[in-house]
């Protein structure tokens, strides 16, 4: 089991800049900053930008993989950001896995002033953002017109670091975005259904791996090329209540098949409020012994 930490781009980098050195001394496998230009009620507080951060992250850091969990064609173009990502690979020296999502609504679909797009469409602009941004990434001189987007004679040199280009960690609760996840995929990252009940939110996590895994039948791939993720902090409890808690929620997550879970660093109030003193405790006694964790494939 791999275990990586959120920090939140809601700081100055002075303020933050250990806490990204600490998740890999305490021996996270990986930190992932949000991707947003403003995020639900901390949009009227500071907030920056995820590529110039994980760049910041990558220079205080030597082994801890870094990611964006997730970006998505909301305020990015894929010609554009394949630019940042390359970038962002050479600098990590092949560190980074490129969390996607479909963008939600929100301040990222409004603050633009387009249109919010209902969900279908939503799904349809992010294949078209995950096929184009795979071949810039991939290939150099891409061509391609869609109802989205469109590149003309596209460059990627140099390429990335990771070959064939870095991993796609692919958001998806529903059966198109599972489609996706099977075509373009290193890994498959979910959020589990929103509810007041933890053992409802456990049953939905169940329920989608097991769509997971029917997409993956559908595909004709096999179910372990397939990284899986679980972002813990979607349940209705802070995964870092206490050690104890932490580490049952992540015993569970292996039993489920998840190869991967992923947590916040503990905020003083509002979103993931906590106590910096349970991640310590866990870091310092319980993170050895849940990475031994072996996950249960279906």
């Amino acid at each position: 089991m791999r275990i990586g930490i959120v920090v939140l781009p809601d700081q100055r980098w002075a303020e933050v800049r250990h806490r990204w050195r600490q998740a890999e001394e305490w021996g996270f496998d990986h930190a992932w900053t949000y991707d947003h230009l403003g995020w639900r009620d901390l949009v009227d507080g500071p907030w920056f930008d995820s590529v110039p951060t994980l760049t910041a992250a990558a220079m205080v850091t030597s082994r801890i993989r870094l990611g964006t969990l997730v970006a998505s064609p909301n305020f990015r173009h894929p010609v554009h950001f394949a630019r940042q990502v390359t970038a962002l690979d050479d600098i990590s020296g092949g560190r980074v896995l490129l969390g996607l999502g479909a963008g939600g609504i929100g301040f990222d679909s409004a603050v633009l002033g387009g249109e919010t797009l209902p969900p279908r469409q939503r799904v349809d602009r992010f294949g078209e953002f995950t096929e184009l941004l795979d071949l810039v990434l991939r290939e150099d001189g891409v061509t391609w017109r869609g109802d989205w987007f469109a590149a003309v004679d596209a460059r990627n040199n140099p390429g990335c670091v990771q070959l064939p280009r870095v991993p796609f960690v692919m958001a998806a609760n529903g059966p198109r975005s599972m489609r996706l996840v099977a075509r373009f995929g290193q890994g498959w990252v979910t959020t589990g259904v929103s509810g007041d009940d933890l053992e409802s939110w456990w049953g939905s996590v169940a329920e989608l791996s097991d769509r997971m895994n029917k997409a993956l039948a559908v595909a004709g791939r096999d179910p372990a090329t397939l990284d899986r993720y679980l972002s813990l902090d979607s349940a209705p409890v802070f995964s870092l209540s206490s050690p104890t808690f932490f580490a049952d929620a992540v015993t569970r997550a292996a039993g489920l098949g998840f190869t991967d879970v992923v947590t916040h660093w503990p905020r003083a109030s509002s979103w993931y409020a906590g106590d910096e003193r349970v991640l310590e405790e866990v870091a310092a006694g319980l993170l050895p012994e849940l990475r031994r964790l072996t996950p249960e494939r279906g």
